[in-house]
């Protein structure tokens, strides 16, 4: 997986119906920030003043050179807050946020002193457009969010079963290409992850600057995970893991997050969609079907600009041959790297094999990938609820 931790949300179907208090909150939210989007770069600024005035203690939740923040957090609440009117896909994710971190020993006030400094910056920029209804609006779905991140929190650390954080110890790292490497990491303390999800990492080489990686295996009787991970242009921490990982380093890790799953009991065929290191969440739901003699009917779209950035497919090739409930469809955008297979974008050639409106839909990769893909499929006819992914919100 890459630095992306942010990727698009599209916009799936309209929600249930919400009542008409939730309505008006929604409809206030987007547009004061139809208003304030053209001064984000203004908001994030002012939010990081305000939050470090609030709460010197919070800086330390960041790294030295916030340059490489680059403004993720105001972004990721930003996004959060406007899907309040969509609490069946928002709560859960809020849920596995809180239990995440609690890596950072975020206490009462600091939630406190983020939603205040939020709504300071957007006041900041919104001058007159910054009316009483706007703000009750923007309070109240922060209070939302806040207070399930907060109950999730409480309830981990009341079990005191799960530990706040993870500690792995990088066991192999070798390049897969010049951009690409894989990392296995062992640990003391099994981590209780499930095929499909990913996990916050800090790795020693970029101290307090936290990415989300997918192991690209299912749990193992050693409790060891393996990432793939590709350096990309001002990747601050993917260039450090693929250029300076060495063996020894100490990894620290969240709690594991996410819902890419193949549930086996659907009874219905299954089709993944994977695009780069996307494919890593996969080929662990794929290892974890593997134990399986009886497994739905899987077909896996695997895409990537060359035919040489399909690292991976000569694994899934072999893993087919011995699993005849598997099918892979190796995808490239540039025909001159590979004649004989199919062209085009993930998102065109999915749909020109359709239809899927029968499957469980996986799709995993980059954010403009997952979002032309997933409007694509919903175009032909599938359902919203069909198909999953995992948008990498990280507050």
């Amino acid at each position: 997986m890459t630095d992306t931790l942010i990727s698009p949300i599209p916009e799936l179907a309209p929600p249930r119906e919400a009542p008409p208090a939730v309505t008006d909150l929604v409809e206030n939210i987007e547009r004061s920030w139809q208003y304030a989007a053209p001064y984000r770069d203004q908001v994030e600024q002012e939010f990081y003043r305000l939050l470090f005035h609030l709460s010197p203690s919070a800086r330390d939740f960041f790294p030295v050179s916030m340059q490489a923040e680059n403004g993720r957090v105001v972004r990721a609440l930003l996004r959060v807050l406007r899907l309040v009117h969509r609490p069946d896909d928002l709560v859960p994710v809020l849920r596995q946020l809180g239990r995440d971190h609690r890596k950072f020993g975020l206490r009462p006030d600091h939630y406190e002193a983020v939603g205040t400094a939020l709504l300071g910056a957007l006041k900041h920029s919104l001058g007159p457009a910054w009316t009483p209804e706007v703000e009750r609006a923007w309070a109240e779905a922060y209070t939302l969010v806040a207070r399930a991140m907060q109950e999730a929190a409480e309830e981990a650390d009341a079990d005191g079963v799960e530990p706040p954080f993870w500690l792995g110890t990088v066991a192999e790292h070798h390049r897969l290409s010049w951009d690409l490497a894989l990392v296995r990491v062992e640990f003391e303390q099994p981590v209780p992850y499930r095929a499909g999800q990913y996990l916050s990492v800090e790795v020693p080489q970029r101290p307090r600057l936290w990415r989300c990686l997918s192991p690209a295996n299912a749990p193992r009787a050693d409790g060891s995970l393996e990432f793939h991970v590709r350096a990309v242009d001002g990747g601050w921490v993917s260039r450090a893991i693929v250029g300076h990982t060495r063996i020894g380093d100490v990894w620290k890790f969240g709690a594991p997050m996410g819902r890419l799953h193949v549930d086996r009991e659907s009874a219905r065929p299954v089709l993944l969609i994977a695009g780069g290191t996307g494919v890593a969440p996969l080929q662990a739901n794929l290892d974890d079907l593997g134990r399986w003699v009886d497994n739905p009917e899987v077909t896996l779209f695997y895409g990537a600009r060359h035919w040489d950035d399909l690292y991976a497919l000569d694994q899934l090739y072999s893993f087919s041959a011995t699993n005849p409930w598997l099918t892979v469809w190796p995808v490239v955008e540039d025909p001159a790297s590979a004649p004989q297979i199919e062209h085009g974008t993930l998102a065109e050639a999915v749909t020109r094999w359709g239809p899927w409106t029968e499957h469980d839909i996986l799709v995993s990769g980059p954010p403009g990938m997952i979002e032309s893909t997933v409007v694509a499929l919903l175009r032909t006819g599938v359902h919203p609820s069909q198909i999953v992914y995992d948008p990498f919100l990280t507050v």
